[in-house]
């Protein structure tokens, strides 16, 4: 069989694109990098994501419909709650960080990752992204980035059938970039999820889950406040990820 250009070049994309990157796996916390001569640390932040329902899973028009009215109580619920604990976050870590006797700077505008550069590798402490530009932009020789991708509740179904109850949920990842060498002195994923428990369908206020949800917030903080103000911290190898209660 003779394929056409068209064609070759489409099955070509089909098995690159199924030549997926692994995951980003966690980098220790390099206290050396960040020291007081390490030069000017930036710290910035992605915008934050609204608060919101998901369900994975229920993967066609009329099961996602389907699991959208069933759970419409809740995703009402889930619009009336604050990100404020996160939205502060950025203040919070610069100020640990000049604890340290760093020069740091906050970087106000919200830093748009997606229109960085993709850098395609498998090394563990080669960044993703080309900061090339930020260095240039912001005159910082030492970005800590704090990326929330997701915020909200997760209810897993197969197709029309919930498989879980919702979660509360808060997954991103901080990092920090020396932008001379473009590599990770930092990066820790963080995948938290917490349950309500037993009781959780209880409309229209969801104590429960709301419980749930600032608890899950304040394990997000935690996980990436901690390794800087820890005197010595200890090397993290693992996403962060709060027990279901």
């Amino acid at each position: 069989m003779r394929w056409s250009l068209p064609t070759a070049t489409l099955l070509l994309s089909v098995v690159l694109s199924g030549c997926a990157l692994k995951p980003q796996q966690p980098v220790p916390f390099n206290q050396d990098a960040i020291a007081a001569k390490g030069g000017k640390v930036g710290v910035a932040m992605s915008a934050l994501p609204k608060v919101d329902t998901y369900f994975p899973g229920a993967d066609c028009l009329l099961c996602y419909a389907f699991a959208s009215a069933s759970n419409s109580s809740l995703t009402k619920h889930t619009e009336t709650l604050t990100r404020d604990e996160l939205a502060a976050l950025q203040e919070d870590v610069a100020a640990a960080l000049r604890k340290k006797s760093i020069d740091t700077v906050v970087i106000k505008d919200p830093i748009d990752l997606k229109s960085l550069g993709d850098i395609r590798t498998d090394v563990p402490t080669a960044a993703r992204k080309d900061f090339a530009s930020v260095r240039a932009k912001l005159a910082v020789d030492k970005l800590l980035v704090i990326d929330v991708q997701q915020l909200g509740y997760v209810r897993t179904y197969a197709s029309y059938v919930p498989t879980s109850d919702p979660k509360a949920t808060v997954v991103g990842a901080a990092y920090l970039v020396d932008l001379k060498t473009n590599t990770y002195n930092w990066y820790v994923p963080v995948n938290v999820s917490l349950s309500a428990g037993a009781k959780w369908d209880e409309p229209p206020k969801f104590p429960g889950l709301t419980n749930a949800y600032f608890q899950a917030l304040e394990a997000g903080r935690d996980a990436v406040l901690k390794p800087l103000t820890e005197t010595n911290p200890s090397p993290r190898t693992e996403p962060v990820a709060s027990a279901v209660k």
